[in-house]
Parts: C-alpha cells; sequence; structure tokens
C-alpha cells in the first residue's frame, strides 16, 4: 500500500511541476499581452497546484485511513491529470 501511495504522491508533484511552469509561462504572456483569457488560466493552474499539496499532504497524514483498494483508481486518476496538463503545456509552448 504504501508503494502506491508514494507513487501517486512522485505523480502529483510531478503535476505540481507542469503547473508551475504553466504559471510561469501565463504569466508572461500576461505581463506581455494584458488579455484577462489568461488570468483564467493562471486561477485555473493555482487552483490545481492548491489540490495536488492537498492530496500529497493528505497521503501522508492520512494514511491509514485509506482503503488500500482505491489506491489503483486514484492512481489512474493522478495520471490522467499529469496527461491533462502536461498536454496544455504541449500546446502552450
Amino acid at each position: 500500500m504504501e508503494i502506491l501511495m508514494q507513487i501517486n504522491a512522485i505523480v502529483s508533484i510531478a503535476t505540481i511541476i507542469i503547473l508551475g511552469i504553466l504559471l510561469y509561462l501565463y504569466t508572461k504572456i500576461y505581463l506581455k499581452t494584458k488579455a484577462t483569457f489568461t488570468i483564467g488560466l493562471m486561477f485555473f493552474a493555482g487552483m490545481f497546484v492548491i489540490q495536488n499539496l492537498i492530496v500529497i499532504y493528505a497521503y501522508f497524514a492520512m494514511a491509514p485511513l485509506y482503503a488500500e483498494d482505491l489506491l489503483p483508481y486514484f492512481l489512474l486518476i493522478h495520471i490522467a491529470e499529469f496527461a491533462g496538463v502536461a498536454s496544455l503545456l504541449k500546446i502552450t509552448l
């Protein structure tokens, strides 16, 4: 069980890194263009960073409360989220 939690946390950390890059890029775009759409993108990325930080904290602080059978599904959710933000980064670049 502990291995799956660690993998979930690693995927969440990787997602946070990509979201940090997106926040940086969106900030640069906003400063250059003053397009309000990028403010929405920055808010979107920021909320995902907060969500992933909470998830990482929850995995380690509340580990005994998680049912072992749920962890593979959580991993699939995190992988899907990672793929989504990675594709968003690819499109942004």
